[in-house]
């Protein structure tokens, strides 16, 4: 977690996000999907830049089904804000890094 993004899976998601006393901006993506690799920087500049407030993590839909099915994740990147174990906002699709915190800003 160098970059401060967190991967979680099945296992280990409620303990890390649904449990979380801070907000947790979750970050559906896969290997094989070129706009994921385009918000990973992003992601990370915002993990970086917000970190003790805001929990980022990274969900890889194909490591993790359960999650993804839970959530009724249909393409990647689908990024959602988990807020008192359950979800208060949701993106799908590439953004820039101002929408992306336009996302979360106000559960802060």
């Amino acid at each position: 977690m160098a970059d401060g993004v967190l991967t979680v899976t099945d296992q280990t998601f409620d303990s890390e996000v649904t449990e979380s006393t801070v907000p947790v901006l979750v970050d559906f993506s896969a290997v094989w999907c070129g706009p994921c690799k385009a918000l990973e920087p992003i992601v990370k500049d915002v993990a970086k830049e917000f970190s003790g407030r805001l929990k980022v993590v990274k969900v890889d839909i194909d490591d993790s089904p359960g999650i993804a099915s839970r959530f009724g994740i249909r393409g990647v990147p689908t990024v959602i804000v988990v807020k008192g174990g359950k979800e208060v906002k949701r993106q799908v699709g590439l953004v820039p890094k101002p929408k992306l915190v336009q996302l979360f800003s106000d559960q802060l």
